[in-house]
């Protein structure tokens, strides 16, 4: 297949970084969106706020992709980082959105999500056809995300909603957090251990997006994510065999709601994903299992 122009927002992130790095390894020509001015060729300037944008640029692409917004982790107990959480992604998806219905090729928009769109699922395997559950801070803002796309698909524009599982890589949140603890022998199980807990290698995350990238024929959310999700006992475990340490200690429940604030919800629920979307579309996981996402985010 030849290469495609594909504009990302977001491209300055580490998700965004190693996107843009696997799309030109497999052959598409790709241009950044950035708030600095540039006169780069793979460049082009933007800003959401003031809903400034290039035209050209969006009009000349084959497919948008948008991986903006602000840190998801940082202070869940400070109402600054709730509003920039949330208007980061809303802002982002709603200017690109509405930049597609207005233009002539209307290129397909692959729009920023996460797996905290469902909200706490129990035991029940989750998939695209799942139900959004509860008002916790994280399903309110994945439904307002999700709906800032609907520009462009009441535009007619082929519209993939990402809705990411956490990467897990150990140059960035939550394993780099996550590794020094079970090192220092801090790891811990969350509660009873027994929720699930959605993951997704860098590699497998990249391949994914590529995937839709390619693929003109699928449209609607699709879970980026491993096939089979652990629990997080089970993630606890994974991790500290493959530091060669031993876990002993819990995280109470109680404790997690007082530290966690906001986002103690994603960290006592449970979301079993399941992406039977890729998987239907022939796109091939590299690391299915928790001991393969885990190897591979460490290596």
């Amino acid at each position: 297949m030849s290469g495609r122009s594909v504009v990302i927002a977001g491209a300055s992130g580490f998700l965004g970084r190693h996107l843009s790095e696997g799309l030109v390894d497999r052959g598409h020509a790709v241009v950044a969106l950035t708030r600095r001015p540039t006169s780069a060729p793979d460049e082009s300037t933007w800003d959401p706020y003031a809903g400034t944008f290039d035209r050209e640029v969006i009009e000349a692409a084959d497919v948008v992709v948008n991986v903006a917004g602000s840190p998801t982790f940082g202070n869940p107990h400070s109402g600054r980082w709730a509003r920039s959480l949330r208007e980061s992604r809303v802002t982002t998806t709603r200017v690109l959105a509405e930049a597609i219905a207005a233009s002539e090729r209307r290129p397909a928009f692959l729009a920023g999500n996460a797996v905290g769109w469902y909200g706490d699922h129990g035991g029940e395997p989750v998939t695209e056809r799942s139900e959004s559950r509860g008002e916790t801070f994280m399903t309110t803002v994945c439904r307002a995300w999700h709906d800032a796309a609907a520009p462009a698909v009441e535009a007619g524009a082929r519209v993939c909603h990402l809705r990411t599982a956490p990467v897990i890589d150990g140059r960035a949140a939550p394993l780099k957090q996550l590794r020094l603890a079970t090192l220092a022998g801090l790891g811990a199980r969350v509660g009873d251990g027994r929720q699930r807990m959605p993951m997704v290698s860098l590699r497998d995350w990249v391949g994914g997006v590529a995937h839709l990238v390619e693929r003109d024929d699928l449209s609607g959310p699709v879970n980026l994510c491993a096939p089979r999700t652990p629990t997080n006992a089970e993630f606890t475990e994974a991790l500290a065999r493959a530091l060669h340490r031993r876990t002993f200690l819990v995280a109470p429940a109680f404790a997690v709601r007082l530290g966690a604030g906001r986002l103690a919800p994603e960290a006592l629920g449970s979301i079993d994903t399941r992406p039977t979307v890729l998987e239907a579309a022939d796109y091939s996981f590299r690391d299915r299992t928790v001991h393969e996402v885990v190897r591979a985010g460490l290596a």
